[in-house]
């Protein structure tokens, strides 16, 4: 008996050092860990607990815990112990906070505007924290847009829509988890300042990390496989109800990819068939506000299709940097830099989407798709300006066919080469541009292609061509 007391002791004892070092463990709140009881309830109660005490760890060690929505808050770190599995609650449980009332006209898409019905999410909340080496298993999430609201498929009350959403939030980090299935997104960060997404790994199903009229963001040695959309997403949407820029935002050390669903995990790496983009680097399409100030270095491209700057909604895109970007089994084209006037805003907005100072240095791409070469395109009136490509060396497929009918324009469309069809260059095509230095750039054919390398339209103040 004796020898018992003394060990409840010492076990009260340890568990108040832990408790007063900031360390608390949900396991102490009620979560089991076994992969069929939902343990949101608990995770959030030991949250709540370490916001009560001044802040500290959330320790979640190894199991599998079956969570709907989990409300992440300030001065709060999230640790996935090795071995932790968050698995996303399917739809039927009903485990899922219900979508926010947005309360304005939604001019972005459901899965820009509503945060609420997310796996894990924080809304003007500051420090907080997502870290460790376990993994956030989307399995119960969808990939649709489900909310309710304009330019959706129709609400679902109850459903889980991405695996992290933090919106308006200051000192944000997430570091070294893995993310599989993430749902619509993996990972959204929304009108949120500061932050850095380091070492993580993502094989999802839609887009792998959305930064959206966010500044001062590092994303840096990650790992994100999209075989069915988008990897590393910037945008500026209307999700904030006014249009805000994404600005003084840096990629650096990423690798993105294509690959089947899970065979980026499983370590099979699958090449994946598909007809829409996957894997990529991009800037837009929702670019109300636009970007500015965009550092992307030293990234890995495989199986992939390239990268795309694309300013559409009345937003302007300035000071883009691009250097040492490797690209290998490219989809539809390598890099694509584009205006329109697709306009998704207020109507009462008068001004028109702009590009300027925009350097890309540094590519190597190989085995890329015959559809289309480099793409500068502005509108007739409005060029992009000041355009520098240097440094760059494509492989290109061939075999493609002499166009007899003029590129369309993308106005108002969605922008995307595919809709308009193979340019009339395969190696560069550029229209509406005013300045445009090209040094060194070399392009290959693995096959015979019955196009010209370059051709330009309304294109003044080149040099190196």
């Amino acid at each position: 008996m004796r020898h018992r007391v003394m060990t409840m002791l010492l076990s009260m004892a340890f568990c108040i050092a832990m408790y007063a070092n900031g360390v608390y463990d949900v396991r102490d709140y009620g979560a089991k860990g076994d992969g069929r009881t939902l343990d949101h309830l608990a995770i959030n109660r030991a949250i709540d607990a370490c916001v009560a005490g001044g802040g500290g760890q959330v320790r979640v060690p190894a199991g599998t815990y079956l969570c709907g929505s989990i409300h992440l808050k300030s001065r709060v770190d999230l640790h996935l112990m090795d071995g932790a599995v968050i698995l996303a609650a399917p739809g039927e449980m009903k485990a899922y906070d219900e979508s926010e009332v947005f309360g304005a006209p939604e001019y972005q898409d459901g899965g820009h505007t509503y945060f609420h019905n997310s796996l894990i999410w924080a809304e003007g909340q500051h420090n907080v924290s997502i870290t460790g080496h376990g993994m956030i298993d989307g399995e119960g999430l969808t990939r649709k847009d489900t909310e309710k609201g304009g330019n959706v498929q129709g609400g679902s009350i109850g459903t889980g829509d991405k695996a992290i959403a933090l919106k308006l939030c200051r000192n944000v980090t997430i570091r070294d988890i893995t993310i599989y299935r993430g749902g619509h997104f993996a990972i959204i960060v929304t009108g949120c300042e500061i932050g850095t997404i380091d070492n993580v790994v993502i094989d999802t199903n839609r887009d792998g990390i959305d930064i959206d009229c966010c500044k001062y963001f590092t994303v840096s040695n990650t790992k994100v496989n999209t075989p069915h959309d988008d990897a590393i997403v910037l945008k500026s949407s209307y999700a904030l109800k006014r249009p805000v820029l994404c600005e003084h935002i840096l990629i650096t050390n990423c690798m993105v990819t294509g690959y089947k669903l899970g065979t980026f995990l499983d370590g099979t790496y699958v090449p994946e068939i598909v007809n829409w983009v996957c894997g990529r680097i991009k800037l837009g399409t929702e670019s109300n506000g636009g970007y500015r100030n965009i550092t992307i270095s030293n990234c890995s491209c495989m199986w992939s299709s390239g990268l795309a700057f694309e300013v559409v909604d009345q937003g302007r895109m300035e000071n883009i940097v691009v250097t040492n970007i490797s690209m290998s089994h490219v989809h539809h084209y390598p890099i694509y830099i584009t205006t329109g006037c697709r306009n998704r805003g207020p109507k009462e907005r008068t001004d028109v989407s702009t590009a300027r100072d925009i350097s890309i240095n540094n590519v190597i791409a190989d085995d890329c798709d015959s559809l289309a070469g480099i793409i500068v395109t502005g509108m007739q009136g409005y060029p992009i300006r000041n355009v520098s490509l240097s440094n760059i060396r494509i492989q290109y497929r061939g075999g493609g066919k002499k166009t007899v009918t003029p590129y369309r324009e993308q106005g108002t469309n969605y922008p995307e080469p595919r809709w308009a069809g193979p340019t009339p260059a395969y190696g560069l095509f550029a229209r509406h541009v005013d300045g445009l230095w090209v040094h060194n750039v070399k392009f290959e054919l693995m096959k015979e292609d019955e196009r010209p390398a370059v051709v330009m339209e309304d294109v003044v103040n080149v040099e190196g061509l």
